[in-house]
Order: structure tokens, then C-alpha cells, then sequence
């Protein structure tokens, strides 16, 4: 009986074949054994306003004026935000971060562009 390799989400040693996948009854998650961890995490792409890729940890300029709700001001266009971290955002805030005078926010990723 051939070996399989213990799911990689949750460590599970009961994975089985299905096809060209392997399976976790556990925890559902499906995944092609001859694929790289590194090509799997490549789920989430998040592009500034010009269309340059972030990643995590990079700094990123405000591009327009914008407003904060339940902040007195704003966040002016030309606002240099370092050391940004990639999100998982259902509203478009893909990215979290933490914008001087004001503090941590989400931001959307068409109101920046990579610095």
C-alpha cells in the first residue's frame, strides 16, 4: 500500500487520492501533490493603481485625499505608509496598515501606489 503525504493545512494522516488530487476528510482542503507550498500561497494578488504588485512589508503613497470615519481628519494624497501587510479583504480592503495620525486601518488597493 502506497504512502500519501499528511495534509498540509491541517496534518491529518487520513488524506486519500481523488482523481489528480489528494483529500482531507478532516478539514476538506484539496491540493495537487506535485505542486510547490509556494505555488499554492499565490491566492492572493494585490496590484496598487498602477498595477505594480505589493507584497508584505512594502511602503506605499496615498494617492488621493481620503476620508476616515470617526477620525476629525483625513489621509492627504502624498501620505508614505510603511511596512504594509496583504489581506484577505470580501470589501476590496486588502491591506492593513498603520497610517500616521491616524492609526491602524484598511486601506483599498486602488487608493495607493507602490513607493
Amino acid at each position: 500500500m502506497e504512502q500519501l503525504p499528511p495534509c498540509p493545512q491541517c496534518g491529518s494522516p487520513y488524506t486519500y487520492e481523488d482523481g489528480d488530487l489528494l483529500v482531507c476528510p478532516e478539514c476538506a482542503h484539496e491540493w495537487n501533490p506535485e505542486t510547490t507550498p509556494a505555488d499554492e500561497e499565490e491566492g492572493l494578488v494585490v496590484k496598487d493603481a498602477n498595477g505594480n504588485i505589493l507584497k508584505d512589508g512594502d511602503s506605499v503613497t496615498v494617492i488621493k485625499d481620503l476620508k476616515v470615519k470617526g477620525a476629525s481628519g483625513g489621509i492627504k494624497a502624498g501620505t508614505k505608509i510603511k511596512n504594509i501587510r496583504l489581506v484577505e479583504g470580501n470589501d476590496g480592503h486588502n491591506i492593513d496598515c498603520k497610517v500616521p495620525g491616524i492609526g491602524a486601518i484598511k486601506l483599498k488597493q486602488e487608493f495607493v501606489k507602490k513607493a
